[in-house]
């Protein structure tokens, strides 16, 4: 039986899970748990809305913990010359989410501020429920300032930031006790955003050993410039007497609090999100035991209804067990076509009736889709305008259909849309391109369920793990990507997929020329004369996908490893 449908209004109901039973607290910055609650920016986000709709589906007793982030990251406009412009995000949030009567108060730079509480439940497939809480800080009686924390995901300046971070991991574990929540056995930190929730329990146990048996973090990040950190001199005040001088040198890096450090010293089991990324962890931050548990996504969100019907037919039950998607061997190739050429109808109609691109059903349509920065390599593909060119009118037509949003303060991020909006100009059509703007969970669906090839191209090794190329998979759209995240766990050269370049060591970062001349190479002469002569093997391509990949690469496998692994150990 389908699930109701995430993005209906809030139903009264009342609180699932405050029953006394041991819990897992889900703490993470983002959860983007329904495409209309604005609460995500992108991969981090998506992945934590996915872990949570598996425990429901798992009935694995877990609560979400997050910020209100009423404005969202931005809504992103893009205007004819390619530059972003970032708009705040209009969203009615009693028309999804129930404020709670329950209030906490913490202090931030020495200040009281009063924190309240919104409420939202998902409903797994066998009607568990899991709740998921947003933390609020704009309540009459805060400083103004106070007020504006929790408006916008990832807004302002370091101060700002730190500030989130403190009603997020300190906040959150104060309203779980004012909500009920008696007994949490575990606190699961996604990122280190999440990491001062270690020292309010260090304040309520003093005992180190105690807080480290509850506490698990999972790390996304592959660089260490990558990981929050934040001046002794300008965290003290902020945080308070929560940072106490005992263990200070075990919590901090060159004078700086540094939240992986904090999280690493306060938990018991530490993973990366993929087997690659916990290598890296490890090299990163040496005597630590950090484990491995690759990334999925939630199998009945991201497959699409053409996709959902062919495998009701086919593999009844794939929905509560994702695994049995290895069973997509036995559907008939034709069949999988005909689901694909569906789902690529919606994207086509889709992109032609908003940017009117005249894009053609039939042609070899590649989709890229994901944050715009520099070391994702988003114009990769169209580096060499005049080679793309001379494939398209060697092999056959190709159109191109990009999205994604560049961090507001990233302007290389931003001038990688302006030189995709040049080429766009450039080429006169005889590639066809396209950009989404305001790249969400909706138009992130159709793209990777539409197009014909997923590419991905970003710089080793800095890809801890993606997930977009997973929900690609789920709809029989083979990957082609650098060997970097779980890439190189899904890979498996011309039956799900290409590689982009050649693996390289740990230390060693992609060669931006070798990886050009490889992508044309393989799109010229393995990939295309692919599609549009050899299709049966192609759609044995598109199977093998379903089948090795969706079948593994999925949050039901990641929860239960955590379960394994983490929670219940």
């Amino acid at each position: 039986m389908e699930r109701e449908l995430i993005n209906q209004p809030f139903k009264k109901s009342p609180i699932a899970n405050l029953d006394g039973k041991p819990k897992i607290a889900y703490f993470s910055m983002e959860i983007g748990i329904n495409e209309q609650i604005p609460t995500y920016s992108g991969g981090l986000g998506v992945l934590a809305g996915d872990t949570i709709k598996s425990c429901a589906d798992l009935n694995v007793p877990l609560v979400g913990v997050t910020l209100l982030s009423e404005k969202g990251y931005f809504y992103q406009k893009i205007d004819e010359n390619g530059n972003q412009l970032e708009m705040p995000i209009r969203f009615d949030v009693a028309n999804f989410l129930k404020l709670l009567p329950s209030t906490t108060k913490i202090k931030i730079d020495g200040r009281n501020v009063k924190l309240r509480v919104w409420h939202y439940q998902y409903k797994g497939i066998n009607d568990y429920m899991v709740p998921v809480f947003f933390l609020d800080s704009n309540i009459k009686g805060n400083d103004n300032w106070d007020r504006k924390i929790t408006k916008h995901l990832y807004g302002g300046d370091e101060k700002y930031r730190l500030a989130q971070e403190i009603i997020l991991g300190v906040g959150g574990v104060r309203i779980l006790k004012a909500l009920g929540y008696k007994t949490i056995d575990k606190y699961h930190m996604n990122e280190g955003h999440a990491a001062l929730l270690t020292l309010e329990l260090y304040n309520q146990f003093k005992d180190i050993e105690k807080v480290r048996e509850q506490c698990v973090f999972t790390t996304h990040t592959p660089v260490a410039a990558g990981h929050d950190h934040f001046d002794l001199s300008f965290a003290k005040p902020m945080v308070g007497d929560l940072l106490p001088d005992s263990f200070i040198n075990e919590i901090t890096f060159e004078n700086k609090l540094n939240m992986t450090k904090l999280a690493l010293f306060f938990s018991h089991y530490v993973n990366g999100v993929a087997k690659k990324h916990g290598e890296i962890s490890r090299n990163l931050f040496p005597g630590h035991s950090i484990d491995s548990i690759t990334n999925g996504v939630h199998s009945s969100t991201w497959v699409s209804k053409p996709f959902q019907r062919l495998f009701d037919k086919h593999i009844p039950g794939w929905r509560s067990d994702p695994f049995i998607l290895r069973s997509a061997f036995n559907i008939n190739k034709q069949e999988i076509w005909e689901s694909h050429s569906e789902a690529k109808r919606e994207l086509i109609d889709f992109v032609n009736g908003r940017y009117n691109k005249g894009m053609n059903y039939n042609d070899f349509t590649i989709g890229f889709a994901r944050r715009q920065t520099e070391y994702k390599r988003p114009d990769l593909l169209i580096s060499d305008p005049e080679r793309l060119i001379n494939i398209a009118e060697k092999v056959g037509p190709i159109q191109i259909i990009y999205a994604g949003k560049a961090h507001p303060k990233d302007n290389s991020g931003k001038n990688s849309i302006k030189h995709i909006y040049d080429v766009m100009k450039s080429t006169n059509g005889k590639v066809k391109i396209a950009f989404i703007h305001n790249y969400n969970m909706r138009i992130g669906k159709i793209m990777t369920a539409g197009s014909d090839i997923w590419l991905n191209t970003p710089r080793r090794p800095f890809e801890a793990s993606g997930t977009s190329g997973m929900k690609a998979a789920h709809n029989g759209v083979p990957q082609f990507s650098t060997l970097d995240g779980w890439w190189l766990e899904g890979c498996i050269e011309n039956i799900t997929g290409w590689s982009i370049g050649t693996e390289k060591t740990v230390n060693d970062s992609s060669d931006d020329n070798k990886d050009r001349n490889d992508l044309y190479h393989k799109l010229e002469t393995w990939i295309m004369p692919k599609f549009y002569k050899d299709r049966e093997n192609w759609i044995r391509t598109m199977r093998s996908c379903i089948a090795i990949n969706a079948s593994f690469f999925n949050t039901n496998r990641m929860v239960l490893q955590y379960v394994l692994n983490a929670y219940f150990m």
